[in-house]
C-alpha cells in the first residue's frame, strides 16, 4: 500500500512533512497490516516502525472516533514512551477526530478511569496500569480492532509478558501486531499465545 492510497488526512500530513516515498519497513509493512493477518514487524531502530504503526492504526479507523470503547491498543514500556508515542500520534492525527489517550502507572487511576469512560479510539498503556484497569472492569473491549505491542523486547520480561497474555485472553477477536528490532527466541514465544496465525515482516 503505497501512501496515495492512505485515507486523505493522512495523505496530506504526509505530504505537509515532506514523506513523499515509503521507506522500505513500510513498503511492506503497511499492505501487510492492512490485510487484517497478524503480524510480527521486524526491523531495526529507524526503519519506520513506529510510523507503520501510528499510519496502520489511524488508517484501519478511518481517522473516526466511534462510540466510547477504544479500538485499537498499543502497549509500550514505560510513561516515556508512552507520552513520546502518543506525541507523535498527535501529529497524524490532527486532521482527524480520534482521541488518543495515555495510560501509565504515575497518573491517579481514578481520574484515568474517568477520562477513559468519556470516550477514547486509541489507548496507549504500560502493561501493569492497562491489566489493573481492565481488572476494574475500566476497559471496554467489545470494540477493539488492533492489539499491538511496541518494540516489544520490554514485553518478554515474566511479569509483562504474563499481564499482555492475560488481556489477550480476554479479546473475542482482533489483529494483534508485535513490533521489535529481532525476532529472537523470547519474541517468538507471543507465537505459543496469541501470534500463532501470524507472519513475519522483516527488514534488516
Amino acid at each position: 500500500m503505497a501512501f496515495k492510497k492512505l485515507i486523505e488526512p493522512l495523505k496530506n500530513t504526509l505530504e505537509h512533512l515532506q514523506f513523499e516515498t515509503p521507506l522500505g519497513f513500510q513498503k511492506v509493512g503497511l499492505p501487510k497490516i492492512k490485510s487484517g493477518v497478524n503480524v510480527f514487524g521486524i526491523g531495526p531502530e529507524g526503519s519506520g516502525k513506529t510510523t507503520t504503526l501510528i499510519l496502520s492504526v489511524v488508517q484501519k479507523l478511518k481517522g473516526k472516533a466511534f462510540e466510547d470503547a477504544p479500538r485499537a491498543i498499543i502497549v509500550v514500556k514505560d510513561k516515556q514512551e508512552a507520552l513520546a508515542l502518543r506525541d507523535k500520534f498527535n501529529i497524524y492525527t490532527n486532521q482527524t477526530d480520534l482521541r488518543v489517550y495515555c495510560a501509565y502507572e504515575e497518573h491517579n487511576i481514578d481520574t484515568q478511569r474517568e477520562e477513559i469512560y468519556d470516550g477514547i479510539d486509541v489507548l496507549i498503556a504500560t502493561p501493569k496500569r492497562l491489566n489493573k484497569l481492565f481488572l476494574l472492569n475500566s476497559i471496554n473491549l467489545s470494540q477493539l480492532k488492533m492489539f499491538i505491542i511496541e518494540d516489544a523486547e520490554f514485553s518478554t520480561i515474566s511479569n509483562f509478558f504474563q499481564d499482555i497474555n492475560r488481556i489477550s485472553e480476554s479479546i473475542n477477536k482482533c489483529q494483534y501486531v508485535v513490533f521489535a528490532k529481532t525476532f529472537d527466541a523470547k519474541i517468538r514465544r507471543f507465537q505459543e499465545t496469541f501470534m500463532y496465525n501470524s507472519q513475519k515482516v522483516e527488514i534488516n
